[in-house]
């Protein structure tokens, strides 16, 4: 009996000691981070990264929470909803060209050669340029930029030159600067919801479609498509933004803190990008598709002008500075460039 009496009172004393303990203390500040991917894509495993990393760097004092596969609207919604200050952060790209039309950039193709051009322009002085617009005209705030896979063409007979696009109907995005490209490229660009490419290539609506590694796999383009046509034809960049009320408001050490972070999550996301690349490419072959070497500087010549007829006289020059940081520019843009920018 003496011992049950014991036992008892080390449980209470236990159950007591527990009531007693301090409750673990809420975040001061909880920031919602809505996005378009998927749980399984580089974009969020970074925006996790970056969650983890603050929480670290904070002692707990500013929570991220992660919302994927646009739990919280789209794209166009998530920027609308910085900007109210209704959510906290996103990722985005040229759609914000809706406010300011320098972020058109963000996407042109045959603009960016490759990811070391890309760095250069979005690291230097242009990058700054176009951060600077989005802060003061759009009120959204980079913490860190990723790159975007290019862009590729697949079909069902290859594509070694502009001449091969002869006729070929071929799904883009409703984005103008894509259809009047394709257009002069040879091609019968449609205008098509990504959900429906699949079944109007099955059905043989469209011929051909472009995307990155990334949609082609998860899209199972390989089961409907033959060849994967290297055109690489949009090299571009997408930026982590947080509202700008939202980060003023903050005290100042913690935006110290969340810049930090969003070094951090930028240097994974290179890390993890580079990986992934590999891996879908590899994924791709080994589903069967036939990769296809085009002549790139044939699509570029052609392209080029495309997209230097469409763009807005006041920004040829900026068109031309980023040309110009490729120290290998080829002879024949710098001539198209100079008719055109001086007309």
């Amino acid at each position: 009996m003496k011992g049950i009496v014991i036992h008892l009172y080390a449980a209470a004393l236990i159950l007591l000691a527990g009531s007693c303990q301090k409750p673990a203390e809420s975040p001061e500040y909880v920031l919602k981070f809505g996005h378009q991917a998927n749980e399984q894509d580089v974009w969020h495993r970074s925006a996790m990264y970056f969650a983890r990393q603050l929480d670290s760097i904070s002692g707990g004092r500013i929570e991220v929470r992660v919302y994927p596969s646009e739990q919280l609207g789209g794209e166009l919604d998530m920027i609308r909803s910085l900007r109210a200050g209704v959510s906290e952060i996103t990722i985005t790209a040229e759609s914000m060209q809706n406010w300011a039309p320098i972020t058109a950039f963000l996407a042109i193709p045959y603009l960016i050669r490759d990811s070391d051009h890309l760095r250069m322009v979005v690291e230097g002085d242009i990058g700054r340029e176009i951060t600077r617009e989005m802060t003061g005209t759009i009120g959204l705030r980079p913490l860190a930029y990723f790159e975007r896979g290019p862009r590729h063409l697949t079909s069902n007979r290859p594509v070694h030159s502009p001449a091969d696009l002869d006729g070929m109907v071929l799904r883009v995005p409703n984005v103008p600067l894509f259809v009047r490209v394709w257009q002069a490229l040879g091609a019968k660009p449609t205008p098509m919801t990504f959900s429906e490419v699949f079944t109007a290539l099955q059905q043989g609506t469209v011929e051909a479609q472009e995307n990155p590694f990334a949609l082609i796999y998860s899209a199972g383009f390989f089961e409907v498509q033959r060849y994967l046509n290297l055109t690489g034809h949009v090299t571009g960049w997408t930026y982590v933004v947080i509202g700008e009320k939202k980060f003023r408001a903050l005290p100042a050490d913690l935006q110290a803190m969340i810049l930090e972070a969003g070094e951090a999550m930028q240097a994974y996301h290179r890390r993890e990008f580079r990986k992934q690349e590999e891996f879908l490419r590899t994924q791709l072959e080994d589903r069967g598709m036939t990769f296809i070497e085009p002549d790139i500087e044939a699509f570029r010549q052609m392209a080029g002008a495309a997209v230097l007829d469409i763009i807005p006289r006041e920004y040829r020059q900026l068109y031309q500075r980023i040309i110009e940081l490729q120290s290998d520019a080829s002879p024949m843009c710098q001539d198209t460039l100079n008719s055109i920018i001086n007309l």
